[in-house]
């Protein structure tokens, strides 16, 4: 695998932790992902399921865990189907794990070839009461014309298995995975890492007339050199007004002599991510007014992440980081104290200039799985990031870093990514 082997106490001890929130005689299953076709015989890079990879810490398609812990016999407490290789694999495919190989990684000590599966399933059946099952609630796009391999397990469980009781292992997981693991912390860090690297590539890439696409391949090369398996997301490389599109991606335009250049950007290391923004001046020093902008966002990072720590419910945050946005954009000159005052509560004046979230959970998911009703506790990990985007100056700015909370407060993990105007002045000007 491209990343250092994870401990697999980590891997049993979320399995201990998620088995003690099951119902007696209940049990678990989990599917990994699709492989997902692109065009001819090539495929899409895979990614698996969190939520399985939180319980077994397999990285392989075509897996299945079952956890049974009223299981009568020990070895079926837990239970992790993996494909089989064959001549044909090897020679197709290369390896895939072994039966020894798994239980290394996950800490399972009952592995079966995937073709034991419903076989399995059926003595277990008998037994058992209620079926957890997977299911990707969690994503807030529309797939009503994508039907994944949890979809498909779902579908089977039910018509086989009609008369058991049905829960979701998601009720588990939005409860459990919020808060993070020194172990799960750690990785974080090493995903946070490679994007403070590639930030610096980009630094000393930055110049009037180079394309988006060049600044992207600076954070890729970062992240995939340095063990990373992938960008956290697509990243978003928006120089000019093309910052004022809040998810343009497409990073295909010139970066002009006189334009800011917004960079949100994560690295995605032994699945667990990180997120950050910046924003760089083309030809190296920010006019008066990207700077004047620019510092208003970053007053409202340093004074708004100050209210991530132990207790704050995210609507309390949220509104408060509105108030900060509210005073600068009015210094800016954007809205006026009448326009506040007069405003439609439903539509803030403010809106026009801010009109995003400002702090979501980060970890397996880049936005992580937990419930926004839930006051922030120590070991979670949010994004504190604050924008301005300005449509008629051509103008946007968004400064994103990622905080584990504390007992007492918070910590920076993107601490390390050069933030302050000077020092990326000073850094553009000196990696020339």
């Amino acid at each position: 695998m491209r990343y250092n082997a994870i401990p697999v106490s980590l891997f049993v001890e979320n399995r201990k932790r998620f088995t003690e929130k099951m119902k007696p005689n209940s049990l678990t299953i989990l599917t990994s992902n699709d492989v997902m076709p692109n065009n001819a015989d090539d495929v899409m890079g895979f990614s698996q399921n969190n939520d399985l990879f939180y319980l077994s810490g397999i990285d392989q398609d075509e897996t299945i865990l079952v956890l049974y812990p009223d299981a009568f016999k020990e070895e079926n407490k837990a239970i992790l189907f993996v494909k089989e290789a064959n001549e044909h694999t090897l020679i197709w495919d290369g390896n895939f794990l072994t039966k020894e190989q798994a239980t290394a990684i996950s800490g399972i000590q009952n592995i079966k070839w995937i073709h034991e599966f419903e076989k399995t399933l059926q003595l277990f059946a008998f037994e058992a009461d209620t079926f957890y099952l997977g299911h990707n609630e969690h994503i807030k796009r529309v797939t009503a014309e994508m039907e994944t391999r949890q979809d498909r397990m779902i579908k089977w469980c039910k018509e086989k298995y009609p008369l058991h009781q049905y829960e979701r292992v998601a009720k588990i997981t939005r409860e459990l995975r919020p808060v993070k693991s020194d172990e799960e912390i750690d990785l974080i860090k090493k995903a946070t890492a490679l994007s403070v690297e590639g930030f610096h590539r980009v630094l000393g890439a930055i110049r009037p007339n180079i394309k988006e696409y060049e600044l992207e391949a600076e954070l890729l090369y970062a992240t995939i050199k340095n063990g990373g398996t992938r960008q956290a997301f697509k990243s978003i490389i928006a120089s000019g007004a093309n910052a004022c599109s809040l998810h343009y991606n497409s990073n295909d335009e010139v970066c002009k002599e006189n334009h800011m250049v917004l960079l949100d950007f994560g690295s995605c290391y032994a699945n667990y991510n990180s997120d950050t923004t910046r924003c760089i001046p083309v030809n190296g020093t920010f006019s008066a007014r990207q700077k004047e902008i620019y510092e208003s966002v970053l007053h409202c990072l340093k004074e708004g992440s100050k209210l991530l720590k132990p207790g704050v419910l995210s609507k309390d945050y949220e509104l408060q980081m509105a108030k900060l946005i509210e005073t600068e954009l009015v210094k800016l000159g954007l809205i006026t104290e009448d326009e506040i005052k007069n405003q439609d509560p439903e539509k803030p004046a403010y809106k026009k200039y801010f009109m995003h979230g400002t702090a979501h959970h980060l970890g397996l998911d880049v936005h992580d799985v937990g419930l926004y009703s839930r006051a922030f506790e120590k070991g979670m990990v949010l994004t504190c990031e604050p924008g301005i985007y300005i449509r008629e100056e051509g103008i946007g700015c968004r400064l994103e870093n990622d905080y584990l909370i504390t007992e007492n407060g918070n910590i920076n993990l993107s601490e390390a990514m050069p933030i302050e105007i000077a020092e990326i002045e000073n850094l553009i000007k000196n990696k020339k």
